[in-house]
């Protein structure tokens, strides 16, 4: 995807989620997807974290070493390790491979997960809280000296940081743009904003003003529409029970995308625009489904309304992402 990359556009894939596989099933599950991704020209790969995900460090660490270039998007929630600690891993592994990483900054949306950990804090909160972890991690990486902070949620005093990170390795941080709170921390942190995005012709979530943007998004694109949709169907089959399990992490969840996203209908009457593989659990995210050059018009709109990074769905295989690849080029015809 050179030509999309050339252009400003960053295209990340997504690892699988841990499921129910076995380990070494999962293993080689997680290889396949990251060389696919890689030789698709993707940037980066989007590492879950959660109470039933595998520690997103140790599966960065197989990325990096089954691959040349993809860079590992870890998703990081700062209940679960101090910043100093996150710090220490993008150096760690910067020194021993030489490879840019990227952070997720997640707040956690999820109340159970949470409370398990004995984490009350209101949604706002957790994003105020966020700010002060990532600032201390961004201090620490620019290797400027020792680093301190007084704040309500952390307090350092001169903390150093070793092996030193090399300037052009500092991660690109990538945060929640969806809510007041996740915009305002974006700002704040000179972050990439991630949207969820709503149809094109109606989205409210628009662009976070004076930082980059970016949209999570799934594409099942086909030389002809009906091609596209039969694909569609097929992976995503119609589930009972998983629309029973979306109902419920609605209730559970304080996320202002997932409720955006879970007020809205199935995606009747808006095509491309497709939300069943959210609505049945199958996915965390939106889907455009059509032929390369509907699918490419609405990515040339998202694209022209200001987002330049966009985090792929799981890939189903490689041919799914040459597929992709195609309707970013008709999105780049679009744009000429």
């Amino acid at each position: 995807m050179d030509d999309i990359s050339k252009g400003g556009i960053e295209l990340f894939s997504t690892c699988p989620p841990l499921g129910k596989s076995d380990g070494r099933s999962y293993l080689r599950r997680v290889i396949e997807v990251a060389r696919w991704s890689e030789e698709a020209g993707c940037r980066g790969i989007l590492i879950y974290t959660d109470n039933g995900q595998l520690d997103p460090w140790l599966v960065a660490q197989v990325v990096l070493d089954q691959t040349e270039r993809l860079c590992p998007l870890v998703a990081v929630q700062p209940i679960y390790m101090h910043p100093h600690s996150i710090a220490k891993m993008v150096s760690s592994l910067g020194y021993l491979y030489g490879r840019r990483l990227y952070l997720n900054m997640v707040a956690g949306g999820f109340k159970n997960d949470l409370a398990a950990l004995n984490d009350h804090a209101a949604h706002d909160q957790r994003y105020g809280r966020l700010i002060e972890y990532t600032r201390i991690i961004q201090a620490l990486l620019a290797g400027d000296g020792p680093v301190s902070l007084d704040g309500s949620y952390y307090k350092v005093d001169k903390l150093k940081l070793a092996p030193p990170l090399r300037a052009e390795l500092r991660p690109g941080i990538f945060i929640s743009g969806s809510s007041p709170a996740g915009r305002a921390a974006a700002e704040a942190l000179h972050a990439t904003a991630i949207n969820y995005p709503e149809p094109l012709h109606e989205s409210a979530a628009l662009p976070v003003l004076g930082v980059a943007n970016g949209v999570r998004i799934g594409i099942l694109s086909r030389p002809d529409e009906s091609a596209a949709w039969a694909a569609a169907r097929a992976r995503f089959p119609e589930d009972r029970t998983g629309q029973l399990t979306r109902q419920l992490a609605t209730r559970v969840s304080d996320s202002l995308w997932h409720k955006q996203l879970s007020d809205l209908e199935a995606g009747v009457g808006r095509e491309p625009y497709w939300l069943v593989p959210f609505q049945q659990y199958q996915t965390n995210c939106p889907y455009l489904v059509g032929d390369y050059a509907r699918v490419g018009k609405e990515l040339a709109g998202y694209i022209a309304i200001g987002y330049r990074t966009f985090i792929l769905d799981v890939p189903a295989n490689v041919e799914e992402l040459s597929h992709i690849r195609k309707a970013f080029e008709h999105a780049a015809l679009e744009m000429a």
